[in-house]
């Protein structure tokens, strides 16, 4: 059941409209005639913008008023740096004081939107090996999986406030133009690219148009708490790498060595993002209905990458 009320137009408000998965929903959005508006932290430029700053903890509340959905995706990007401890502090500073301004803003409104849907990731759960991970699994105890834990916690003050809030925790996006393939293509291009370590660990996977849909569907219908955003079939590193590589028609012959992504990302990074296993079920999604456009690996490659 829908609990956004019925409009030939909604008005939604998207922070992190910039990235690569904001920039995907507001094009979905605008095409199908529906107004967003844009949190910025540069100086509004229109009607379709709100001004923030986070780190100053200001927020113009009123251009929230009387929306009819806010999706909070906005944050540094986690893997694109090394991981210092200032880069860490950093990294939660953005997630989690950004959430609790605009969730305790939301929640003070005169006229509050019905739904928050708010970000977090498949990092929530740690390292698990061949575990099953569905939205009850316990959290991990890694410095990722204790950032998206305190950065879903503190969306609590919209929830608090009588907001339906749904927690996407998104898996490995699978998009043309960015993300993951972006930095992987040029590799497999050249014939380089290979399995990472035994191959055995799962990157739960999502393309860019099912993440997309799947956020309009949290937007419209009575779901809430944790929200899986990965396809319904997890695949290991091994099985995304030999799939890709035939996809491309270039070999994937020879394993990465480990100390190549660590000079870039740094020990903890490297074993967090590339290493670490997460084997994720969408399972909130599916018992509501949610069909996948590409549920299956080799066909979402081919449509991703137009092959």
């Amino acid at each position: 059941m829908s609990t956004l009320p019925y409009r030939c137009v909604m008005e939604i408000v998207v922070t992190g409209s910039s990235g690569l998965i904001g920039t995907a929903l507001v094009a979905g959005l605008e095409a199908d005639g529906h107004r967003v508006r844009r949190l910025v932290r540069r100086p509004a430029r229109g009607s379709d913008e709100v001004r923030w700053d986070p780190s100053a903890g200001e927020i113009d509340r009123d251009g929230l008023e009387g929306v009819d959905g806010v999706v909070h995706l906005a944050g540094p990007g986690i893997g694109d740096k090394r991981w210092s401890e200032a880069r860490k502090h950093d990294l939660r500073e953005a997630r989690v004081v950004g959430t609790t301004l605009l969730a305790e803003t939301l929640a003070g409104l005169d006229a509050k939107p019905p739904v928050l849907v708010s970000g977090s990731a498949i990092g929530y759960y740690g390292d698990r090996g061949d575990e099953k991970l569905t939205e009850k699994s316990k959290a991990g105890d890694d410095f990722l999986a204790d950032l998206c834990r305190d950065w879903e916690g503190a969306a609590a003050p919209a929830a608090a406030a009588g907001i339906r809030v749904a927690t996407i925790r998104t898996g490995i996006v699978l998009a043309p133009g960015g993300g993951a393939l972006e930095k992987l293509l040029p590799l497999f291009k050249l014939g380089l690219g290979g399995r990472l370590g035994s191959g055995r660990q799962y990157w739960s996977w999502i393309t860019i148009d099912d993440e997309v849909r799947a956020i309009r569907h949290l937007l419209e219908h009575d779901v809430s708490g944790p929200v899986n955003l990965t396809a319904p079939e997890p695949a290991t590193n091994q099985e995304i790498t030999s799939t890709l590589g035939e996809v491309l028609n270039r070999p994937t012959l020879f394993p990465v060595p480990r100390f190549g992504p660590k000079l870039i990302l740094g020990g903890e990074a490297t074993e967090t993002f590339l290493y670490a296993s997460q084997r994720v079920y969408p399972k909130v999604l599916e018992a509501d209905g949610f069909t996948f456009t590409h549920p299956e690996l080799e066909p979402a490659l081919r449509a991703v990458l137009d092959k």
